[in-house]
């Protein structure tokens, strides 16, 4: 495979208007078969590799994804910068649904996922991965700029705190999220976050917020909620892409 980015997602990312997908690479790891096969393409002018997070027809629950198979994977396809689609609910008064934004802090509240490499297994390294700055500055300013070049409005940070799922949270825990910092809630952010840095993947995340967390605004059809905002929401994800994946596809080739 000759790229170096990736765009890990789910919803809508296989009808991208001008994405030709040209190979599938059906790959094993020393931690198993990652979610879906990579698919090789090109979109925008650039090639990149695409992975379903939640697998062929959106089927893996959040807790039961093979994210260390996935990071793994990337890493040896040559990829060096990761884009991460994520469909979160807003917390924050500012993060409406359909609203998009470009977190650059995470509060893990999962437990039970295999969270890293270094697992004290035969060969395995010892690793004190550092974490002040979860996401990467890099990805994180080219997706920025690739907003602001779209036109789109978008939120330059956010702390993004990260359920077990895959049910919804109740409106206590959303609650003691708000009072700890957490402008928005998803379900898979780490430890896709923390594994890409163990593997020096410069990865970021793009966020968009399909929902009101529980008890924050109303109480209405969630699941109308969240099928509206994404409609919605994926054009300008899109959008961002269109300009921000030929910029990252530059900057890696110089690296």
């Amino acid at each position: 495979m000759s790229t170096t980015i990736a765009v890990i997602g789910g919803t809508g990312m296989n009808q991208w208007p001008g994405l030709v997908i040209e190979k599938r690479h059906d790959v094993d790891t020393p931690y198993g078969k990652p979610s879906a096969p990579l698919l090789e393409g090109k979109v925008y002018g650039v090639r990149a590799i695409f992975l379903a997070r939640h697998g062929e027809g959106h089927k893996l629950p959040p807790h039961a994804i093979n994210y260390r198979a996935n990071a793994w994977a990337l890493r040896e396809a040559g990829v060096k910068s990761v884009v991460a689609i994520a469909a979160v609910g807003g917390i924050a008064p500012w993060f409406p649904p359909a609203g998009v934004a470009v977190p650059h802090d995470v509060i893990d509240y999962t437990y039970g996922r295999e969270f890293t490499y270094s697992d004290g297994s035969e060969g395995s390294e010892l690793k004190h991965v550092e974490m002040t700055e979860p996401y990467s500055e890099r990805v994180r300013r080219e997706l920025l700029h690739g907003a602001l070049a779209a036109g789109i409005d978008i939120a330059e940070s956010g702390v993004m705190g990260v359920t077990q799922g895959p049910r919804l949270e109740t409106t206590a825990e959303i609650q003691r999220m708000k009072r700890d910092g957490c402008d928005m809630v998803g379900m898979t952010g780490m430890p896709e976050a923390s594994l890409a840095r163990e593997l020096g993947l410069d990865y970021a995340c793009l966020a968009l917020s399909v929902n009101w967390g529980a008890g924050i605004m109303g109480n209405g059809d969630i699941h109308a909620e969240i099928h509206q905002s994404i409609e919605i929401g994926m054009g300008k994800i899109r959008a961002i892409l269109s300009r921000a994946l030929p910029a990252l596809v530059a900057k890696d080739e110089e690296m």
